[in-house]
């Protein structure tokens, strides 16, 4: 596996904090994904933010194995079902992972059959692909994870967290 390369975290003056990592493949994307994980306190809501083929569910495999919630090859893309439920632990405690896509959907009220407000409960991580086509997700996001392609199977990935009270 090639190295995934950190950059050291930059904390904004604002209550964020910013983590960058390089990724020269999909096995390296996936052990970015663990480590997201050690990262991520429930609750908390995030929007995956890439073009198609990213790698964004690529990220989420690694985030459910870190948390004993699902092996990498049994998470798929939410794509048609739109969400995706694992079950995991987080410090001796049980996690909830949900996975979405809202891609498909054009509208507010396609988006309330989907009860995200349910869904964020105190054991909670949701992970929501094209959730910046939506306000009311964006305004309950706590953080937001962009992947970008940088040519061939090399990512960029930038995470901003906000620093919960």
């Amino acid at each position: 596996m090639t190295n995934v390369a950190a950059a050291a975290p930059a904390l904004p003056p604002s209550s964020t904090r910013v983590h960058e990592f390089v990724t020269q493949s999909g096995a390296d994307t996936i052990e970015v994904g663990r480590k997201l994980a050690k990262l991520l306190k429930p609750p908390q809501l995030l929007i995956l933010r890439g073009d198609l083929g990213t790698g964004k569910t690529t990220l989420v495999k690694g985030i459910a194995e870190a948390l004993d919630a699902a092996e990498a090859d049994e998470v798929t893309s939410p794509t048609f079902t739109l969400v995706h439920e694992y079950e995991g632990t987080r410090d001796g405690k049980p996690v909830k992972l949900f996975h979405l896509d809202v891609y498909r959907l054009e509208g507010d009220r396609q988006l309330e059959t989907l009860g995200l407000d349910e869904l964020l409960k105190d054991d909670a991580l949701v992970l929501v692909e094209w959730g910046e086509k939506f306000k009311s997700i964006k305004k309950k996001s706590t953080g937001e994870i962009a992947i970008t392609s940088t040519g061939g199977d090399a990512r960029k990935i930038t995470v901003t967290l906000k620093d919960q009270a």
